[in-house]
């Protein structure tokens, strides 16, 4: 039987009934490496040390970490624990506290995980139609990170609208950026798009504003690890700065995420804790110092987009427009299955 065409050439994780391997990101694009897990504290360091990443593939794994647990009879202890190991993006919380309510009601966690990745790779099916809506025939559009199906469970979020909007013949190239200091964009995002022959250019994150005013880009789209009730978006550190970018030359700035990643009990983006990382991560690239020793660096992992230079943002369920509060409150508590718009 042929495999379906939407599902991704790629998987970050997969579950093995008794254990869960990762696909260690950090050596990609070099080395295809997996990495066993069978305790919920491996999985744990898994998340932490980005051996995977990406908010919604997160989310799933940590689930499957809550299965490990179960399994030697060390919950709740390792929900604690999975929760601590990446604090900015939702969808990690989210997984746990739906595995967290099947486990005190007495479910079946192993078939809730699984559930959770099931769902997530419809979800990147719904988002890529939508936002693929949003493309205009010979686009170019500017991407910011990775997004694809190694940062979830299927085609992707922004990667999932490059996808379906390259199979719809609609795109003449993509910008990505490298997404300095951890290349997600530079390793991950080109090789994804180099295995699905979406023609690219890869760029420097400095290259942005320069190619904004000297060539047409059409619009912009990005992922999210966190949206606050009001449309405040926490992506991946970069992101502000091309949406503010966006904003002054006037280009179409979208949010790509599954409704699992809007967090209605965070009011603004003020109130999203934001992970610092190590500083090795900056003054050092592919285990080669590029900094002096002694010196001070900074890391944080993420930044807060205002939700004022936000076009529209782009879930499962439709599309949300300004006023996001309104827009989201609605697709998060509509159960219709089939939304196009959210415009108050």
């Amino acid at each position: 039987m042929a495999a379906s065409p939407l599902l991704p050439k790629t998987r970050a994780f997969l579950w093995k009934k008794d254990k869960l391997l990762l696909l260690d990101q950090r050596l990609l694009p070099h080395k295809s490496v997996w990495r066993t897990c069978r305790t919920w504290q491996e999985v744990a360091g898994g998340i932490h040390d980005m051996v995977v990443r990406g908010a919604p593939a997160i989310g799933c794994v940590a689930a499957y970490g809550a299965v490990l647990a179960a399994r030697r009879k060390a919950l709740p202890k390792g929900f604690d624990g999975l929760l601590k190991a990446r604090p900015t993006a939702v969808n990690l919380r989210w997984a746990l506290e739906r595995m967290r309510k099947v486990w005190e009601q007495g479910g079946n966690l192993e078939h809730e995980a699984i559930a959770i990745e099931q769902e997530d790779r419809e979800a990147n099916r719904r988002m890529g139609e939508y936002g693929a809506s949003l493309v205009a025939s010979g686009a170019t559009l500017m991407t910011h990170c990775n997004t694809g199906s190694l940062a979830t469970a299927g085609l992707g979020t922004a990667f999932g609208v490059l996808w379906m909007a390259s199979r719809q013949g609609k795109l003449k190239k993509v910008l990505a950026t490298e997404t300095r200091p951890y290349l997600q964009g530079a390793r991950l995002t080109a090789w994804e798009l180099k295995n699905e022959h979406i023609p690219f250019e890869l760029i420097t994150d400095s290259m942005a504003a320069h190619l904004m005013k000297t060539e047409k880009v059409d619009a912009i789209f990005v992922g999210a690890d966190r949206i606050a009730a009001n449309g405040d978006t926490a992506n991946k550190i970069g992101t502000y700065a091309l949406a503010v970018l966006a904003a002054h030359h006037q280009i179409p700035f979208y949010v790509v995420a599954p409704m699992s990643t809007v967090d209605l009990y965070t009011a603004t983006g003020d109130r999203i804790p934001i992970e610092e990382r190590r500083i090795e991560e900056v003054v050092m690239m592919g285990g080669r110092r590029l900094a002096p020793h002694g010196i001070k660096a900074r890391h944080p992992a993420f930044d807060v987009t205002p939700a004022g230079l936000i076009t529209g943002i782009v879930t499962d369920r439709g599309i949300a427009r300004p006023p996001y509060i309104d827009s989201l409150a609605f697709l998060i508590k509509d159960t219709r299955p089939a939304l196009t718009d959210a415009a108050a």
